[in-house]
């Protein structure tokens, strides 16, 4: 689990392809500092598990489809990301709950230019679209931002300037794609509808009884 608050940039030192997936290596001093076998980055908001590490780098597998839905097939060495280690249970929650499995990639559409703000339009596909809302939360290649405007079509977000350079937010063109994870509450809701319940009926989705003995 993460909070979509960027810890680092890190560099992208191997990418290994193999027949239905690839194994990537990436320089990342913070986030291997107390990392171990097994745990957990996100990378630009794609969780992966560390597979071997080193003073100031770790490796990691990605499966086929993993690179089929996300931006991380589009890397190559000297490539820059977004890093996140999981959240402590006794941190703070300075984003929202991002849990790394994203939806799917977004265009940028445009940039609009401010003083102090740059205001960035992504593409929203048609099933992703009814989970994203004004005003709501959504992870763009891991970073943790509010939506603040939303069509049909298309979803914006306000960058400061502090995650214009924190992050690769602020490196990015016109046309690039970027990793996107809407609100997992949103994603619930959406599978009660599909079956016909309502969001607000407990009964309906309560857990069965456990079994009870009858008395003789």
């Amino acid at each position: 689990m993460f909070t979509g608050i960027i810890e680092e940039l890190g560099e992208i030192l191997a990418w290994d392809e193999t027949a239905d997936a690839a194994r990537i290596t990436v320089r990342a001093p913070l986030s291997v500092s107390d990392a171990g076998h097994g745990d957990s980055i996100a990378v630009s908001g794609v969780c992966l598990t560390v597979v071997d590490q080193g003073d100031d780098w770790f490796t990691a597998d990605v499966m086929a489809q993993t690179i089929a839905m996300s931006t991380l097939g589009d890397l190559g060495v000297g490539s820059v990301v977004n890093l996140e280690r999981a959240a402590p249970v006794h941190g703070r929650l300075g984003g929202h709950i991002v849990q790394g499995h994203i939806d799917g990639t977004s265009e940028l559409l445009s940039i609009v230019p401010g003083e102090s703000w740059r205001v960035l339009r992504f593409s929203l596909a048609p099933g992703v679209a009814p989970l994203v809302t004004d005003k709501g939360s959504i992870a763009v290649s891991g970073v943790s931002l509010t939506v603040s405007a939303v069509g049909d079509d298309w979803f914006e977000v306000s960058l400061i300037p502090e995650t214009l350079v924190a992050t690769t937010l602020g490196e990015l063109s016109v046309g690039d794609r970027v990793n996107i994870e809407t609100d997992v509450l949103a994603r619930h809701v959406q599978r009660l509808l599909r079956f016909g319940i309502p969001a607000d009926d407990a009964d309906a989705v309560r857990a069965p009884a456990p079994y009870e003995r009858s008395e003789s």
